[in-house]
């Protein structure tokens, strides 16, 4: 797909501009757009708690667990409309027609990546962008949205790499309830306490930063994602059973778990 688009620009290469964390006219009619759809249309319901956690500016949000095409409007029903929020998110998914990517650069809140990409070296470009520009930076550390419900599936070292680098507020955000959707569906989230790669790492690291793609820079990503996981893993699994409804009631149109999907089997094991 990438070959076929003449190449695979990720991130800022691809965006063409500054990641801005002011929400223009055109984020605030699609919002509002998407609001009615989802809420109204859809009828889903989302309870969500914590945001007194929230930084006011600048900071680094890593959300879990990831199951579907709606934990990105999870996050965003969690944060307040400004300061922006801008996804690390895969570039085959969204980009399925030229027009779509078209509309997605114009409205922002994606800097896409490209599985077998050119390195993390962009993403942390990124990163430092949304971030010094004031905005939100998100990402999901599974990487995938197959996946046990209820509880996360492996982080990647991504999320350890770019928080080691950027030295951004980190701010965890747990999700439940979207690895099936129909009309009425309830979903869940929650931030956590912001934390920080110090305190992430503990009293036994002594603050200095690894050589940039080193493996004791790799083991350290490795504490991180693993220090994140072990906080949000508890607020999920507490999450999840107000997310399941009981045995008998009507799931209309499950088909909704596909919507913004490709269709295929979904490892939930």
């Amino acid at each position: 797909m990438a070959a076929a688009r003449g190449g695979a620009l990720e991130g800022l290469d691809w965006l063409k501009r500054t990641p801005e964390a002011k929400a223009s006219i055109l984020y605030r009619l699609v919002r509002v757009f998407a609001r009615f759809v989802l809420f109204g249309l859809f009828r889903f319901r989302i309870d969500t708690s914590g945001q007194e956690h929230l930084p006011s500016a600048g900071y680094f949000l890593v959300a879990a667990a990831h199951r579907g095409w709606m934990d990105p409007f999870v996050v965003m029903h969690a944060l307040p409309l400004e300061p922006r929020a801008w996804f690390l998110g895969s570039g085959p998914s969204t980009f399925t027609s030229r027009s779509r990517e078209f509309l997605v650069r114009r409205l922002g809140g994606l800097l896409p990546v490209w599985r077998g990409g050119i390195g993390v070296e962009v993403h942390v470009a990124s990163a430092r962008a949304v971030v010094g520009n004031g905005a939100v930076f998100v990402q999901m550390p599974e990487g995938t949205v197959s996946g046990p419900p209820g509880t996360l599936g492996p982080f990647r070292i991504g999320a350890g790499l770019i928080a080691l680098r950027v030295r951004a507020p980190i701010v965890p955000l747990a999700m439940a309830g979207t690895e099936e959707l129909y009309l009425g569906k309830r979903m869940a989230s929650r931030v956590l306490p912001a934390t920080s790669v110090e305190e992430l790492l503990g009293s036994e690291w002594d603050g200095v930063a690894p050589p940039e793609g080193s493996r004791a820079e790799l083991a350290l990503a490795r504490r991180i994602t693993d220090a994140l996981a072990d906080r949000l893993v508890p607020v999920v699994e507490e999450l999840h059973p107000q997310t399941v409804d009981l045995q008998g009631r009507p799931r209309l149109f499950r088909r909704l778990t596909w919507l913004l999907l490709p269709h295929g089997r979904l490892d939930r094991d």
